[in-house]
C-alpha cells in the first residue's frame, strides 16, 4: 500500500469516526414521573394507557426513549406526600399529576421539575396556580379532561 493511499484511508476514517460514534450512542430516555391520588386499581390505569398510546403515536416509546415511573396515592394524603417526595428524588424530566391533593403535594415538593396536572376543578381558586393563562412557577401546563 502506498503512503498516499494509507493517508486517505486514515484521514477518511478519522473524519467519519464522530458520526459512527454518535450513531452508536443510545438515545437518552426521558423520565416521566406520574402521580395520582387514586388507587392503582382505579381508572387511572386506563388514563395512563391512553396517555402512553398517544405518546407512542407521537414517537415516544416506553423503554426506547421514555421511561415512566408510576405512583399511586390511594386517597391517603400522607401516602401522596411520600410518593411525591419519592418521585421528586428521582429527578424526572417532567411530572404528570392527577387530582388536587397530588398536584398540591408535587408543587410543594419541587419548584424546578415541570408539572403537568389535570383533573383539578379550580386550580386558581385553590391557590395552586396564579392564573390559567400563566400558571407560574413550574406548573407548565394545565389540562382538564372530562373522562367518563
Amino acid at each position: 500500500m502506498r503512503r498516499r493511499d494509507f493517508i486517505k484511508i486514515a484521514f477518511g476514517s478519522a473524519t467519519a469516526w464522530p458520526f459512527v460514534a454518535s450513531a452508536q450512542t443510545p438515545e437518552r430516555k426521558l423520565l416521566i414521573g406520574t402521580l395520582t391520588g387514586l388507587g392503582e386499581g382505579s381508572r387511572a390505569r386506563e388514563r395512563y394507557a391512553a396517555f402512553l398510546q398517544r405518546l407512542q403515536e407521537l414517537g415516544w416509546t416506553q423503554e426506547r426513549n421514555i421511561r415512566m415511573e408510576y405512583r399511586w396515592g390511594s386517597g391517603d394524603n400522607d401516602n401522596i406526600r411520600r410518593q411525591a417526595a419519592e418521585l421528586v428524588a428521582l429527578a424526572p424530566d417532567v411530572m404528570v399529576v392527577t387530582g388536587f391533593l397530588s398536584t398540591e403535594q408535587v408543587l410543594r415538593a419541587t419548584q424546578t421539575i415541570p408539572v403537568v396536572f389535570c383533573i383539578v376543578p379550580d386550580p386558581v381558586g385553590s391557590g395552586l396556580v396564579d392564573s390559567l393563562s400563566r400558571p407560574g412557577h413550574n406548573a407548565t401546563v394545565l389540562c382538564n379532561l372530562n373522562m367518563v
